[in-house]
């Protein structure tokens, strides 16, 4: 049972000007991160394990323009938020705060990659996508009060939670990497794989928890494409996970596509 609006009472200003202050930082720390504002880009920060080719779970570089969407859902969340409609709306109530930490996590990933602190970087995007699990748990218990709210937490916040998920592999996987592990092993590729469709099997999951909203499984589709991309097209080559990845990536458009339509088709039986 999703939970119903509570009461009237209105968010206070305080309240609301900290949450405008702590997106405000995840989105300066970000035009820090593209080297825009002085600061060191993040494909070439952290001795450049993080760019394209450093490891075979390392999307292409267009995948990161999904980050400008992300960015720009946070912008909007922060204005909305701040209006009567968001100010009143108990779903926003219950999600103030982990939405503040998620911002306030995401400043901390760039700056800690700044400072060249890679395995600092994997706890913190792993705490950063336990928050944003947290996001989506309080998001589908509680609902949405209008169609604005609606689009505005789901297309943000579920596709902000598919890209970390990917991203939260690729990170990992360039500290191992910076340790040398797996460097030119034979079962490199197929360790690859396997973390792939551990992925699907999340994004799938994912897909039917939240009665078969597509967004977070579509940006970790996406985010999957662009690593096949760039396994087939860059210098760190391997067709068995280029195309593994491509193959992973359509396995789950296809999977929570399906779930949608069963979970939809049973909803309208329901009310039928």
């Amino acid at each position: 049972m999703k939970e119903t609006q509570r009461g009237s009472s209105m968010a206070s200003w305080p309240t609301v000007i900290l949450e405008i202050a702590a997106l405000g930082a995840a989105i300066t720390a970000a035009f820090i991160g593209s080297g825009a504002l002085g600061g060191t880009s993040i494909q070439d920060a952290a001795g450049g394990y993080l760019s394209a080719d450093s490891t075979l779970l390392a999307p292409s570089g267009p995948a990161f323009s999904i980050w400008s969407f992300i960015y720009l859902g946070l912008a909007v969340f922060a204005v909305f938020q701040a209006l009567p409609l968001g100010r009143r709306s108990a779903t926003l109530r219950a999600l103030r705060l982990p939405v503040a930490a998620s911002a306030l996590l995401n400043a901390a990933w760039i700056a800690v990659v700044q400072l060249d602190l890679l395995a600092l970087s994997a706890v913190v995007i792993f705490a950063l996508l336990l928050v944003l699990i947290w996001t989506l748990v309080r998001l589908v218990r509680y609902g949405s009060s209008s169609r604005a709210e609606h689009w505005i937490m789901w297309l943000t916040f579920g596709v902000y939670l598919g890209w970390v998920n990917v991203a939260s592999i690729a990170n990992v996987s360039a500290l191992l990497s910076s340790w040398g592990v797996g460097e030119n092993a034979s079962w490199a590729p197929f360790a690859a794989l396997a973390l792939l469709v551990v992925a699907v099997l999340i994004g799938v999951a994912v897909s039917w928890y939240c009665a078969g909203k597509l967004y977070t499984a579509l940006a970790m589709v996406w985010g999957i494409a662009w690593i096949g991309h760039s396994r087939l097209t860059g210098t760190n080559e391997s067709q068995l996970v280029g195309y593994g990845a491509l193959a992973a990536a359509a396995l789950l458009l296809v999977c929570a596509g399906a779930a949608a339509l069963r979970l939809r088709a049973r909803a309208e039986l329901k009310q039928s």
